[in-house]
């Protein structure tokens, strides 16, 4: 009988990546992804999903610079090779996907010509190395439409679909109906929407809790997925604790 692989995410917390690779395979997840960035040390977590027959399923590119791919300025260059040097340390370790975000910020909703530009540096060099990468929707998801309008004939370009992103970022619209047919993978999360009475979206709301713990229509998950024709790994990325300045749990 066909099971869904359950991967989830390394946490940044007092206990080592290894003992939290190992606590997840006891507990019966199949595999895990991990953040990146330019000093870290990707063999160890490779050794650690092998030998545990255990899946790397992906590696989340820093988002920190998103901003700075579509308005340049002196962050920009190194906001390329970042997202290039991820995607080469996931060539080097076989792991098939870099999750990555198209923007980063609340007021700005004009995507340019420059930051198509950018990401096709980077949509360029995964195709050459053979990793997909997976846009999340996040904040300013006009940046996302006009990457996936731009890059959608790529093999090596698609979605990442976050549940918690969709209920806050995007209030509540459904952007796998928008880019389904493109799913690369999941980002599984709850939260408890957008708390400003007005209707003011902060980085606050995305508390990336538990399934179950906030608003999430778990059924309408299963169903969208169903729908979108998705068999891939159903992958949770989750928090220890609430964003402080967000609304209570």
């Amino acid at each position: 009988m066909y099971r869904t692989a359950l991967v989830l995410g390394l946490l940044s917390m007092d206990m080592a990546e290894s003992d939290q690779i190992e606590l997840m395979h006891r507990v019966g997840f199949d595999g895990f992804f991990a953040g990146w960035k330019a000093d870290k040390q990707i063999a160890p977590l490779r050794a650690a999903a092998d030998e545990r027959g255990m899946l790397l399923q992906s590696l989340h590119a820093p988002f920190g610079k998103a901003r700075c791919m579509w308005y340049p300025d002196e962050q920009t260059e190194s906001a390329v090779c970042e997202l290039i040097g991820c995607l080469e340390d996931c060539a080097r370790y076989e792991i098939p996907l870099m999750v990555a975000h198209a923007f980063i910020g609340f007021k700005d909703h004009t995507p340019t010509a420059a930051g198509i530009e950018h990401y096709g540096r980077v949509v360029r060099r995964a195709e050459e190395l053979g990793v997909r990468i997976a846009l999340e929707n996040t904040e300013g998801e006009e940046y996302l439409a006009a990457l996936m309008d731009a890059f959608h004939d790529s093999p090596a370009v698609g979605f990442c679909w976050d549940t918690g992103h969709e209920m806050c970022y995007n209030h509540h619209k459904d952007m796998l109906a928008l880019y389904g047919d493109l799913l690369f993978g999941t980002h599984i999360n709850d939260n408890l929407g957008v708390h400003d009475a007005k209707g003011e979206i902060t980085f606050h709301d995305d508390h990336h809790l538990l399934p179950g713990d906030g608003i999430l229509d778990l059924a309408g998950v299963a169903a969208r997925l169903c729908r979108a024709h998705f068999t891939d790994c159903l992958t949770f990325e989750l928090a220890r604790h609430p964003k402080l300045g967000g609304a209570d749990v």
